[in-house]
């Protein structure tokens, strides 16, 4: 994975299609990614159904923006995310955008964005519309946040040993999914065959933007891999702190 703890984002929120009980694992999710400087939400704040998010702007310091429903079941609140969004690019001084949503209007902002140069995350749940995936650097599945934030839940202490444990998986590991890995190694492979882990992992994402090991059940992709008997997996000492390189190529 590059390197983009420094980058500064514009996190912008629809309110009307994520839920807010995720808010806290969706911002620890995107400081691995960079920094927020702009943290706003869109919604109807007249309407009960957004009553919920309340608590949890105060909370996370998150600015709402209000914007009324003109007309009944329109959502008037990705013209103001858009519109905000444009300001922020030529004014802002960011580097990237989170849009979290799960709704397929944004994917001509996304695109916009990245035609622009900004890096784009997207977070939203399982049922968002692959075009709007399609069109960030990376997305990231709210219900995998969800599966993270559970297995933090305190437990009481035991004299049992405790077996390491997967994160649920909410996609399915199938020949799809073994051919984009194995093909993407041959893309980039030395004359041996051997390519380098956090290499394979980039190129992964840029043909598929919300691939993640946690979508399989696995937090690491080398804990992925390992569960494909078609590639070969090569651990090479560093001779630093106990430090290794892991390698891989197809069988």
């Amino acid at each position: 994975m590059e390197n983009t703890n420094e980058l500064k984002l514009a996190v912008l929120i629809d309110a009307d299609n994520v839920p807010y009980s995720n808010i806290k694992g969706m911002l620890e999710e995107l400081s691995k990614y960079g920094t927020p400087t702009f943290k706003r939400i869109y919604g109807d704040w007249t309407a009960p159904t957004l009553s919920g998010w309340k608590t949890v702007l105060l909370q996370n310091a998150i600015t709402p923006v209000q914007q009324y429903s003109y007309t009944s079941g329109k959502n008037s609140s990705d013209s103001a995310l858009i519109i905000d969004a444009m300001d922020i690019l030529y004014t802002g001084g960011v580097d990237g955008f989170c849009i979290v949503s799960s709704d397929s209007d944004f994917t001509r902002l996304a695109t916009r964005l990245r035609e622009a140069g900004m890096k784009v995350f997207g977070i939203g749940e399982k049922k968002t519309p692959y075009a709007f995936i399609a069109a960030c650097n990376k997305f990231i599945y709210i219900e995998i946040l969800k599966k993270e934030i559970k297995e933090e839940t305190p437990v009481k202490p035991t004299n049992k040993p405790v077996a390491k444990k997967e994160t649920e998986a909410v996609s399915k590991l199938d020949d799809s999914l073994i051919k984009l890995i194995s093909d993407s190694i041959n893309d980039i492979a030395e004359e041996d065959g051997w390519v380098f882990l956090g290499v394979l992992g980039n190129l992964i994402l840029k043909k598929q933007p919300d691939f993640d090991p946690r979508n399989y059940g696995h937090k690491k992709l080398l804990d992925l891999i390992k569960t494909i008997k078609e590639i070969e997996i090569d651990e090479r000492p560093t001779g630093k702190n106990n430090i290794s390189h892991f390698f891989v190529r197809t069988k």
